[in-house]
């Protein structure tokens, strides 16, 4: 495979220090730059934490897009800066991958037009493991013959948003073949306000924020006479790179936006 020409946003992050790693790991990725809030003008040699490697860090991504020409965007960052940092990346002819939550349909739907005016492709993906993605794919198939659904979402105690994106995503994608319907008893009432959890369609969606946690769903489905619970761990954030290296080098042959990995590991 040619070399792929690449710029990570966020790497002082945990997930941006996992996708550093990636890259000089893998023979075909080239990391050229990283974007930062911080150390701009700087090698990320002279950042504290950071691998010895003479790589520039920029703060204004137009002017790394501009000076570095990459391929791909590695965005690791926060749901506002990754809108920004994808625009940008769409402007510039780079393929961006957002490794973010927080986008709506209407600004899903927005961004997909765009990258297709520009014949590049992108991916936003709520969850970069391979596990959590077939757990969505397997709560999908499951919802068709047991609707009655719960989400129990857990992640560390530093996650800004509730529910995750991939609950919202396992919501959604259940939602497509199951009918919208109050779950519990008709006269359910909560004595304390939320403790039945967040309600989408009539599902129920729970979040749980501890330390020691890094990223877990379990989705408990329940019948006559059974439950069924499908179940995915993320033990460290190494789980997700695999993801991250499939996007990246799926995003190259694609003319559009793709939201969600389930599409392209098929």
């Amino acid at each position: 495979m040619n070399e792929i020409k690449l710029v990570i946003a966020g790497p002082r992050g945990n997930m941006g220090r996992e996708a550093v790693t990636l890259t000089q790991e893998t023979e075909h990725f080239s990391l050229v730059a990283v974007i930062d809030s911080k150390h701009d003008g700087k090698w990320l040699s002279e950042v504290d934490g950071m691998p010895e490697l003479d790589i520039p860090v920029y703060t204004d991504i137009k002017q790394c897009f501009t000076e570095q020409k990459p391929d791909v965007l590695i965005d690791l960052t926060s749901p506002e800066i990754g809108k920004i940092h994808l625009e940008a990346a769409l402007d510039h002819g780079v393929r961006p991958v957002i490794g973010t939550t927080g986008f709506t349909q209407e600004e899903i739907d927005r961004l997909r037009t765009k990258a297709e005016d520009k014949g590049i492709g992108a991916i936003i993906a709520p969850n970069f493991a391979i596990g959590a993605i077939l757990m969505m794919k397997f709560a999908q198939t499951a919802a068709r013959y047991m609707p009655d659904v719960e989400i129990l979402e857990m992640h560390h105690d530093r996650k800004l948003d509730a529910p995750s994106g991939t609950a919202h995503k396992t919501a959604q994608l259940i939602s497509e073949v199951r009918e919208a319907k109050k779950q519990g008893h008709e006269n359910e009432t909560e004595d304390l306000q939320g403790a039945r959890g967040a309600d989408m369609e009539g599902m129920r969606i729970h979040s749980i924020r501890l330390p020691g946690l890094v990223a877990h769903q379990e989705v408990i489905f329940g019948g006559p006479g059974q439950t069924l619970t499908i179940r995915h761990d993320s033990i460290n954030r190494a789980s997700f790179m695999p993801g991250v290296r499939l996007s990246v080098e799926t995003v190259l042959s694609l003319d559009t936006l793709v939201y969600g990995l389930e599409h392209i590991i098929e």
